[in-house]
């Protein structure tokens, strides 16, 4: 009896092609960074989610905000680590793109801001700023373009009254002020004070922006799984039970989480207006 039994499940099997393979979930990390320090950052959290949920999560990794918003429009990403601006990029144009979780910055805070750095001893005024070389981080990075122009233009200037050209990484463009290769940059407060060491000061900065957020893909995923997800991350307690595991997450992520919503995003739609980024710098 039991030998017709375990044929019969068999048989079935093997009409059907059903498995019991897990789900695959596949995530794009932060671009322009290399590889091994992705794994390192966000490895933890991704094992956490696999454990919790019983899926498998595969890492797709890309060399540009363009690149990881292209394959996630053609179905080719299911999650995705986005700052603000390249999510609104995103859901402009792929409505099924949502937002599940905003990341904590160190502050506790759900927010952060872009500044406008220089080296200490610049002398130049702000207002009517022109012929001055500034270095950015990527097009649809939100401290790139978008805000430094924007900062610019309270003051009366603008990017293109000045030249500029992008550097891909925070960090680059506060070596590069530093080491007087650019009069002035923009790039994350939080990571320009870091430099303040070296000579590196914030001289103006944004209003609050909405902080990084993990987003899913309604398109490739089914809404039970992206609402377990979302309640998987929110639950974790960054000052109780869950401490000890969060010391081994990536800097950006190892503080909290709080649920994410569209509406979040209308300061920087607002920011954005009818400006066009351009893709490469003018110099």
């Amino acid at each position: 009896m039991r030998c017709t039994i375990w044929l019969t499940i068999l048989s079935v099997w093997c009409l059907t092609g059903t498995s019991f393979a897990l789900e695959v979930v596949r995530f794009a990390p932060l671009p322009m960074e290399d590889r091994e320090t992705v794994v390192k950052q966000f490895r933890p959290m991704t094992d956490y989610l696999q454990q919790h949920l019983g899926i498998s999560i595969e890492y797709v990794y890309a060399d540009s905000y363009a690149n990881i918003l292209e394959k996630f429009r053609n179905g080719d990403i299911d999650l995705a680590y986005l700052g603000p601006l390249p999510y609104v990029e995103l859901r402009g144009s792929h409505p099924q793109a949502e937002p599940l979780v905003h990341f904590k910055e160190a502050s506790g805070q759900t927010t952060y801001t872009c500044g406008l750095a220089v080296f200490a001893d610049a002398t130049f005024p702000l207002k009517n700023l022109k012929d001055k070389k500034l270095a950015l981080t990527q097009p649809l990075s939100t401290c790139g373009y978008l805000s430094a122009n924007g900062l610019l233009r309270q003051h009366g200037s603008s990017l293109e009254s000045n030249y500029y050209s992008y550097l891909g990484k925070h960090d680059a463009v506060a070596l590069a002020i530093v080491q007087g290769l650019f009069d002035a940059g923009g790039l994350k407060t939080a990571i320009g004070k870091k430099y303040a060491h070296l000579g590196l000061t914030i001289i103006d900065e944004t209003d609050p922006l909405p902080s990084f957020a993990l987003v899913g893909n309604k398109a490739t995923l089914k809404p039970e799984l992206l609402n377990q997800i979302r309640h998987a991350l929110i639950a974790i307690d960054p000052k109780g039970k869950h401490r000890t595991m969060l010391a081994d997450w990536g800097d950006n992520i190892r503080y909290g989480t709080v649920p994410s919503d569209d509406t979040n995003y209308d300061v920087i739609r607002e920011l954005l207006g009818k400006v066009t980024i351009p893709d490469e710098g003018n110099f």
